[in-house]
């Protein structure tokens, strides 16, 4: 009897050093976790802005919440603009909109020496983008040349939202540009059947106003304008032969040009006859895209005249002439604004060669795109400048200020490529600046 009840007091305190050990490693799991952040996000009111854009004005400060979960009041919370100069951050979580543009507020939370990071994106518009309401009368005093290209430091950005011939004709001359020598137009011919490209129609008075000829280079991703009889046919029946004569700048081959300071190009391909013309008029269909998040001026000065080996430069970062795919992204977008600064170089660094957007048919996808998805947003106007970024970011500016959903399609494909990081590089190298004025020629 004394043996058995030995045995059972044994068992009960074997169970019982089994549940200290199933508790103790519970307590110590739970414990372990505590010291691991599983996620964190970012709130400014209701709003979860984490991994997403949040629009302020110039001069207004805003306060957000980091919610950390599991919470730990022993965290520490860092966080950062990448840009303060545009947004201000401190760690208690206040942002202050200094001036327009964009910057990238990262927040990291170190717990116990582990670190976990999340961002926001904030857009910041206002004074600086300051619109000239009244233009002068034929009678009125005129601004002189240097007031026309710049104002209070600033390139000028020319707005019309009549988008016909005559509309264009007016926003072209306001730039008070007029091209020396033998003079090209480039645009985009288009991908058949259905593309976005600029109608001939449109664009027939100012192209032979100029006496320009159209320019292209072939594609590197096959399609009907991968060769040059392909190509020159696509022209031909989208009716840019009717207008003017058509040169495919690549037929023969490439023509090297310097990208000087290049963090990702030190040479870019252009077409061989790109050095045939003195002046360059560069009329771009602003549009989404599917790799670069949008195509306006920059990329039809890079990816666009690139030669079809050029153009695989670009693509692969600078790391391949023969294939166009497998790069990194960034690489990608960086490699535009090099290789645009490069050809704005060449070009008398930038007095040769002048930009024309018009934003209608504003489809998420290319006119390199056969099939492209259908605009979801209205038509918008024609803006031109003589700074390749400025004008850009203004047509970038004015689809963010459209209202009740119109245009989220297009902004979604450019934050989603991380578009603007072609525009912030282009602007760090010296092609143009981000920040402008925009002068609307309809007052």
């Amino acid at each position: 009897m004394e043996r058995k009840r030995r045995i059972n007091l044994r068992v009960l305190l074997m169970c019982m050093a089994c549940l200290a050990v199933l508790t103790a490693g519970a307590l110590y799991a739970q414990a372990a976790g505590s010291r691991t952040v599983k996620s964190i996000s970012i709130r400014i009111g209701k709003k979860d802005v984490t991994k997403r854009t949040y629009r302020m004005k110039t001069g207004k400060t805003k306060n957000f919440k980091v919610m950390i979960q599991p919470s730990d009041t022993k965290d520490k919370i860092r966080c950062q603009s990448d840009r303060p100069e545009v947004v201000s951050v401190n760690n208690r979580g206040k942002l202050t909109a200094k001036r327009s543009g964009n910057a990238k507020v990262t927040v990291t939370v170190n717990r116990r020496g582990k670190k976990k990071s999340t961002w926001m994106k904030i857009r910041v518009t206002g004074s600086s983008m300051e619109k000239q309401e009244n233009q002068p009368s034929d009678e009125e005093e005129k601004p002189s040349d240097d007031q026309n290209t710049e104002t209070a430091g600033k390139p000028v950005v020319y707005m019309t939202r009549n988008i016909d011939s005559a509309g264009l004709m007016k926003v072209y001359q306001s730039l008070q540009w007029a091209p020396s020598g033998r003079t090209a137009v480039k645009l985009s011919t288009g991908e058949p059947p259905a593309s976005n490209y600029l109608d001939p129609d449109l664009i027939r008075e100012l192209v032979q106003s100029v006496d320009g000829t159209i320019v292209e280079c072939n594609t590197a991703y096959g399609g009907s304008r991968a060769s040059t009889a392909m190509h020159m046919q696509v022209a031909k029946d989208h009716g840019f032969t009717e207008i003017a004569d058509v040169d495919i700048q690549d037929a023969d081959g490439s023509m090297e040009i310097p990208v000087k300071n290049g963090s990702r190009l030190s040479v870019n391909y252009v077409g061989k006859n790109f050095g045939h013309y003195d002046s360059y008029l560069v009329l771009s269909h602003f549009k989404g895209h599917s790799m670069a998040g949008f195509g306006g001026a920059v990329k039809n000065i890079s990816i666009g005249l690139a030669s079809s080996e050029g153009k695989c430069w670009i693509h692969s970062g600078g790391t391949s002439r023969t294939n166009a795919w497998g790069g990194k992204q960034n690489d990608f977008l960086e490699s535009m604004a090099e290789a645009g600064k490069a050809v704005s170089d060449y070009l008398g660094n930038g007095k040769r060669i002048m930009y024309i957007n018009v934003m209608n048919r504003l489809s998420v996808d290319c006119d390199c795109d056969g099939h492209p998805a259908e605009p979801d947003m209205h038509d918008i106007g024609i803006l031109a400048s003589e700074d390749p970024v400025a004008l850009d970011q203004a047509c970038v500016d004015l689809i963010y200020e459209q209202k009740n959903g119109d245009g989220a399609s297009l902004v979604n494909r450019i934050e989603s490529r991380n578009g603007l990081l072609t525009l912030e590089h282009a602007q760090e190298i010296g092609l143009g600046s981000r920040v402008y004025t925009l002068v609307d020629i309809d007052r």
